[in-house]
């Protein structure tokens, strides 16, 4: 039983979302109100006790994706700053080493999306899956699949 609550709290400390994760648009069902993703390319990194996400692409119309966040998985709102996102903070919880969830906003706005962020056993394919309001306030939901590089 010792040897199972071991290996337990060994699984659950395990993050299998570090790394470089390439956005799959042929089989993503991006989410209506922004242009869709052309390409983009995340790169999670340990940092500071939590993680670094940084983020570089652009959309079909051409505008850019490019962003950086800094945060822990303990639920608590942290910023977002860069361009191409129609949120401004995001909180994270990790529920184990290949689950995550997510809570995306717009301060002063309508955007409220809640994300359930799944990894794959091989840890090769990355799926959120999305749903909330949009900007206007409207219902919108997607799931867009990533691959680790």
């Amino acid at each position: 039983m010792i040897a199972t609550l071991a290996l337990s709290t060994i699984a659950m400390g395990a993050d299998n979302l570090i790394g470089t994760w390439k956005y799959n648009t042929a089989k993503s069902q991006q989410p209506p109100g922004a242009s869709p993703v052309a390409n983009l390319t995340t790169m999670y990194e340990a940092a500071n006790g939590g993680m670094k996400l940084t983020a570089k692409g652009a959309r079909v119309d051409g505008s850019k994706i490019d962003f950086v966040a800094t945060f822990k998985y303990d639920g608590k709102k942290f910023p977002v700053t860069g361009s191409g996102l129609q949120y401004d903070t995001s909180a994270i919880k990790q529920v184990s080493a290949n689950t995550y969830t997510a809570e995306r906003r717009k301060k002063d706005g309508k955007y409220h999306v809640t994300v359930q962020m799944v990894i794959s056993p091989d840890g090769k394919i990355m799926t959120q899956t999305m749903k909330g309001t949009d900007a206007t306030g409207k219902p919108t939901s997607g799931v867009v699949v990533y691959e680790r590089q």
